[in-house]
């Protein structure tokens, strides 16, 4: 008997193959660049840092010492963290966007950096001085008022990068065993901005050329800028040299002190009935005592503060660092269990009045000093500062200057253009947000009637409003 077999029916849709066709030359994956480009444009950007460095070359011709140090802080900014870097970008369709400072070949930069000297290294803060007092004038009052009528606080401090090889030069062995060079940075901390910056050697003291450091930075700072400076550094500062220098310079100062012997004096004769709560740190106190180190300036005092710790909480390692805040009598009670808690305390040397007795809110505003940290995470992790790519100091500044450049670009552009208010996402996006959703996004580029059209998703409508956004700006005269 003959079986009949169902037929198999054919599927409604039938299956697609995907097949990889001919690369397209016009997709880019880094449109955001247009908005740089605009930015530099409107800010003025190259120009005011050419005036500075002045000519690098004998031959009027190729890339100036403006343009090389911008390509190479775009660069960064999109994530390049080596000078090979460079001609990524390069060979992306979208580089036809940079025209105000295009991204130099790898070894073209290299050569070209290395032409900086002190004179040239000295004239980026000259430019940036110029290009601040720009941005300033630009940006919205709500950002200008505070900035300008405010006390300008100006944060120093170091931070090291580790190198490999030996031919590095000017680098040198920290204190941890590493090779490293040393960042040297003065910020100003309300604005997110870079002012003045040393390349050191990692073995190198901070503390000799602070005060010069300070002086530079002052002369970034925008004229507008009213308000007496005040500086704030770690305990690696404690120098009456740098307080010195910083009131002879107009400025206050706040500088973390060491915890020596005449200090743990006067925190214990601190009555325990001037101890106020601290401000936004869950069991701090702050109280106040008359020390001032030999030397420092008149009108210098101590602000102290306390934080109570469970000695259960205590490392066993001789090293933590939480340990030497804790007085050594009361770190070997709590070691051998006769106390439930220590407290860890902290020495702030400063001549800031507090207004009305405000020293909770002088202790917070010091504890913020964390903002010159940010500056060197965005260096190193959204920049390019996680290594120094070459064996010529020189090289190497202009490298660690671009980083801290491409950290300011990103400030300025979202305060420009009204980003870090948004309503969906208040507040200042890090670089590697904003290389997410503004700078490494898809586009197709194609050029038509001399002009360059950017074509994007339909979903991509950030890009078009912050460069129309730059583009009301007004150019520089």
């Amino acid at each position: 008997m003959n079986t009949i077999r169902p037929r198999k029916r054919k599927s409604k849709q039938a299956k697609r193959r995907v097949r990889i066709g001919t690369p397209d030359s016009t997709l880019t994956g880094l449109a955001g660049l247009v908005a740089v480009d605009e930015l530099t444009a409107r800010l003025g950007l190259v120009a005011a840092l050419d005036r500075g460095i002045g000519p690098i070359k004998v031959r009027d011709r190729g890339l100036t010492g403006g343009q090389l140090l911008v390509g190479m802080a775009t660069a960064q900014l999109v994530g390049q963290d080596c000078l090979a870097g460079m001609d990524r970008v390069r060979s992306d369709p979208a580089s036809m966007f940079l025209g105000e400072a295009p991204v130099a070949p790898s070894r073209t930069a290299g050569r070209l950096a290395g032409r900086f000297g002190p004179d040239r290294l000295a004239g980026i803060e000259t430019g940036l001085a110029n290009i601040y007092d720009r941005w300033l004038a630009l940006v919205p009052a709500a950002v200008r008022g505070p900035l300008v009528v405010r006390h300008p606080t100006i944060d120093l401090d170091a931070s090291d990068i580790e190198v490999y090889g030996r031919t590095k030069q000017g680098v040198g062995w920290n204190y941890a065993g590493v090779r490293s060079g040393r960042v040297h940075l003065a910020s100003w901390a309300r604005a997110e901005l870079p002012l003045a910056m040393d390349l050191m050697a990692g073995n190198d003291d901070v503390r000799p050329s602070a005060t010069d450091l300070l002086r530079r930075a002052l002369a970034v700072l925008p004229a507008a800028v009213c308000a007496r400076p005040r500086v704030r550094a770690d305990s690696g500062y404690f120098d009456a040299a740098l307080a010195t220098g910083a009131v002879e310079l107009g400025c206050d100062f706040a500088i973390a002190a060491k915890r020596n012997s005449a200090a743990w004096r006067t925190y214990a004769a601190i009555p325990e009935g001037d101890w106020q709560d601290a401000r936004d740190m869950t069991g701090a106190q702050v109280a106040v005592c008359d020390y001032a180190p030999a030397g420092w300036p008149a009108g210098t005092y101590t602000l102290v503060r306390r934080v109570k710790i469970a000695a259960k909480d205590l490392s066993a390692d001789p090293r933590s660092r939480r340990r030497r805040t804790v007085h050594k009598d009361q770190l070997a009670l709590a070691l051998d269990g006769a106390v439930e808690h220590v407290w860890a305390v902290s020495f702030i040397v400063t001549n800031i009045p507090a207004n009305d007795g405000d020293l909770v809110g002088l202790e917070a505003w010091f504890r913020n000093r964390t903002a010159i940290e940010e500056r060197f995470r965005e260096a190193k992790h959204g920049g390019g500062l996680n290594h120094l790519p070459s064996a010529d100091p020189a090289v190497n500044t202009v490298w660690t200057w671009a980083g801290l450049l491409a950290g300011a670009l990103a400030v300025m552009l979202q305060t420009l253009t009204g980003m870090d208010t948004h309503p969906e996402d208040p507040g200042r996006w890090r670089i590697a947000t904003l290389r997410h959703r503004l700078l490494q996004i898809p586009g197709r580029v194609t050029s038509h009637a001399r002009e360059h059209l950017l074509r994007l998703q339909p979903r991509q409508r950030l890009l078009a409003v912050v460069l129309a956004r730059l583009k009301a700006l007004p150019a520089p005269t």
